[in-house]
């Protein structure tokens, strides 16, 4: 009510009545599930961290395996996990494809965060809302639905219906049932898919599914200009070698066998949503920094100089890590970079802005100081030996009492 000054709900929310509404919710009526919005917390300036937590206290009282859903319209921070099985990570989705475009921007870096139980939340799916005007646009076209749905399966988007049922159409009905691209969603793995190539204005997607790094990821190519839009996906880049099977999952067809690299053209405001399964699985070189953990990232705007991933058109994937280190915990983690054997690597980092900075690189616990890192902040590069162990291996990188560089990628090729 805060929003349309209906000033009877003020007071009425959860705040000051947690302990009497979690009995009331979970206990008497048994529900399960609850979404929490912050208007109130907002405009009071409450700490989200301290209220959503308080409230899980309390529902945790009543009932443990209640889900909750955090609804600060940001990505609120780590500390999230541990009080939520959602959260969600951009401002209210509306039924147009500019506010489609804003929400997938929004989560297109967030998949360190997603797993083990615990999603990013993209809101509410705006499937159905054809030429209806008072959800904030006309509606979306087929092909805008089909990218709409698919994107939001694969990046394990908990998946909500929000429309009138009684005037959905067939289309729309048809797609929401599509069994291929809700195993996606429900993927026992429950990963998110990353951006494993951003060239022109196009976005290339992937995740294991099934198996962790078995033969068969999911894959998605989305464009979201107004313009077509050409992809050329070298499989390596997807971790496959030789022959590469590849079935249409919205059309539910087989596009048939592909070796090199997979090329389609794809019309504006679409996405194409793949099964691939490959002859070998390659052990991954390249590890780009906005596929890392940030334990101090968080979307809420409060601090200027917060741990960032970044806009930067000469790094790789055109993205970067920004505002790391200054303290212990302020880190970039990468948790499963991979080796088969294990053994002796050449790790190269790229990065930008060394000029007086450090970089402390871990690798499973071993750590390697770096003071030179040259004398200007233009785009750099530089090679370390590292040890891997065979399997998965946990890397970081940050500067306990300095800044870092900012850090574009790192690649690892096998010492000879």
């Amino acid at each position: 009510s805060i929003w349309d000054n209906d000033a009877a709900g003020v007071s009425a929310g959860i705040y000051g009545h947690e302990p009497q509404d979690a009995q009331l919710y979970f206990g008497d009526w048994g529900f399960d599930f609850i979404k929490i919005d912050y208007c109130g917390g907002d405009v009071l300036g409450l700490n989200e961290k301290e209220r959503y937590t308080s409230i899980r206290n309390s529902i945790d009282k009543v009932n443990k395996d209640v889900s909750v859903n955090i609804c600060r319209w940001a990505f609120p921070g780590t500390w999230a996990k541990d009080v939520a099985t959602s959260w969600r990570i951009s401002g209210d989705i509306n039924a147009h494809w500019g506010s489609l475009k804003y929400v997938v921007g929004k989560n297109l870096y967030l998949s360190a965060y997603a797993g083990n139980g615990h999603y990013n939340d993209m809101d509410m799916m705006v499937i159905g809302f054809r030429d209806n005007s008072k959800v904030g646009g006309k509606g979306l076209t087929p092909t805008e639905e089909e990218a709409h749905f698919g994107l939001w399966c694969i990046m394990s988007s908990p998946l909500l219906i929000g429309c009138n049922l009684e005037n959905l159409p067939e289309s729309s009905l048809e797609l929401l049932t599509n069994k291929e691209l809700i195993a996606l969603n429900q993927d026992p793995l429950g990963l998110q898919a990353y951006v494993a190539q951003h060239e022109n204005d196009g976005y290339v997607l992937v995740k294991d599914i099934e198996q962790k790094r078995g033969n068969v990821r999911a894959v998605a190519l989305y464009n979201p200009t107004d313009t077509v839009c050409s992809f050329s996906v070298p499989f390596s880049s997807l971790e496959f070698d030789g022959n590469v099977k590849v079935r249409d999952l919205v059309k539910r067809s087989d596009l048939g066998n592909f070796s090199g690299n997979f090329e389609q053209t794809l019309p504006a405001r679409s996405a194409m949503f793949l099964r691939m399964e490959g002859e070998t699985r390659l052990e991954p070189t390249l590890y780009e920094a906005e596929w890392a953990y940030l334990p101090l990232f968080n979307d809420l705007g409060k601090n200027p100089k917060g741990i960032i991933y970044a806009n930067d058109k000469e790094a790789s994937g055109k993205m970067k890590v920004g505002f790391l280190g200054g303290q212990p915990e302020n880190y970039a983690e990468w948790r499963e970079v991979y080796s088969g054997d294990g053994g002796r690597y050449n790790m190269t980092i790229y990065y930008s802005f060394g000029k007086g900075r450090q970089l402390e690189v871990d690798v499973n616990g071993i750590i390697t100081k770096i003071n030179s890192l040259g004398e200007d902040e233009t785009h750099n590069q530089i090679s370390i030996p590292v040890e891997l162990k065979a399997g998965y291996n946990t890397i970081r990188m940050g500067n306990s009492y300095n800044w870092a560089p900012d850090i574009d990628c790192f690649t690892l090729t096998k010492a000879l």
